[in-house]
């Protein structure tokens, strides 16, 4: 299975509705035939309620021409989101900054891996002319991991939200941090700037971290989320399913989630990006979601946004209160 690939999604600029199920051979990046040979097998078959409406209209194209008039980056491209369509019609895009390139190789994402551009000092700015010229009342900024800086880009962050609430000060803020490698100073930083919404997400269980995020650690993203709320930050995290977790090790991770006082958390279903990449290992049927998402709830979250096709800034304007 793989998500629709990227020079279709950017290529898209005429209005159209049509339902996408997200099959494999439906939409193999022409690029998978030349990758080099993969440890990863094919995933199963997506079950039917994998579907999308694939529409562009005037909000999704002002997105996309901003983006692209101000060289920025969005995740939503980048991970490449089946929600990107839904997202953008309702005005809501997550932006990515520090680059498109990340220094961890995390076997379940699609971002590029590699060595990492110079630090463009002046995209804190454009992001905020970007969310200013879109008139969004709730930013979502995320990066890639730059392992390679002191402060694995803490500043790039803080003057991001500080350049944001200088142009659209009625604009809410949600940033979704790397885990600065447990930098408590870089941390700091970014709290200090007191965003409404501070994001770190889990990912996966602690028996599967070794394996599929090599570069993090379990501990040390609990770690952060507990120090966020000392700084008095609403946190939330993100778990993906279908990588070869067990429903009582993903409770597991929601009862280590509000140990730290974790206020909001994401479920959604693993999709494995390309051919290179860990398959999947069995999908959730959409009850299970809702289980989780009772479940959640009675632990003590504020909300629990849970679903095969959630994603981590899915729904993010609503979660601010």
């Amino acid at each position: 299975m793989s998500f629709i690939p990227l020079d279709q999604l950017r290529s898209s600029s005429s209005d159209s509705s049509k339902a996408i199920s997200l099959q494999p051979s439906a939409f193999r990046s022409p690029d998978a035939l030349t990758l080099p040979p993969s440890p990863f097998t094919s995933s199963p078959r997506l079950p039917s309620w994998f579907k999308v409406q694939a529409k562009t209209g005037p909000d999704y194209l002002d997105i996309k021409q901003t983006m692209d008039r101000l060289k920025l980056h969005t995740i939503c491209e980048e991970a490449r989101c089946p929600n990107r369509w839904e997202c953008w019609n309702a005005r809501t895009a997550t932006f990515l900054i520090l680059g498109d390139i990340c220094t961890r190789r995390c076997h379940y994402c699609s971002v590029e891996t590699g060595r990492p551009l110079a630090i463009d000092h002046a995209e804190p700015r454009r992001v905020a002319e970007a969310v200013q010229a879109l008139g969004l009342r709730h930013a979502v900024i995320t990066s890639v991991n730059r392992d390679e800086l002191d402060d694995g880009g803490a500043a790039i962050f803080a003057d991001t939200i500080r350049q944001t609430r200088e142009l659209s000060p009625g604009c809410t803020i949600e940033v979704l941090i790397p885990d600065f490698e447990g930098n408590e100073t870089a941390l700091a930083m970014v709290c200090d700037e007191k965003p409404e919404i501070l994001n770190h997400n889990i990912e996966t269980v602690p028996r599967l971290f070794p394996a599929i995020r090599p570069q993090g650690k379990y501990e040390r993203s609990i770690e952060l989320l507990g120090k966020a709320k000392q700084w008095d930050m609403r946190t939330k995290s993100g778990l993906i399913l279908g990588m070869g977790e067990t429903m009582d090790e993903a409770r597991e991770v929601m009862r280590d989630l509000r140990s730290v006082g974790c206020d909001i958390m994401t479920i959604g279903q693993y999709l494995q990006p390309t051919r290179a990449h860990l398959p999947v290992a069995r999908f959730y049927d959409p009850s299970e979601f809702a289980l989780l998402k009772d479940e959640g709830m009675v632990l003590g979250f504020t909300h629990v946004e849970s679903g095969p096709l959630v994603r981590s800034s899915y729904h993010a304007e609503q979660q601010v209160v």
